[in-house]
């Protein structure tokens, strides 16, 4: 069996052309989270926590809430 094959009896249909492979990332992007990655981060620790305590000390940790108000979370900046 090749991949190919794997792939057609999984029923994995890929459409080809430009733009279908993304482009090298930069060291710059290796650190950068986007805000929609934020908010997902932040509801799956939400729904994994115990109570709001766990739930704050958790997004801290994790960098997903901001001590300032005005600032954005550590993994956005």
């Amino acid at each position: 069996m090749t991949i190919g094959s794997a792939r057609r009896e999984m029923g994995d249909v890929r459409q080809g052309g430009p733009g279908a492979i993304p482009g090298p990332r930069t060291a710059a992007d290796a650190y950068r989270v986007a805000d929609d990655q934020v908010h997902k981060a932040r509801l799956v620790v939400a729904e994994n926590s115990e109570d709001p305590e766990d739930l704050r000390q958790l997004l801290d940790m994790l960098g997903l809430i901001s001590a300032n108000p005005d600032q954005p979370p550590p993994v956005s900046r």
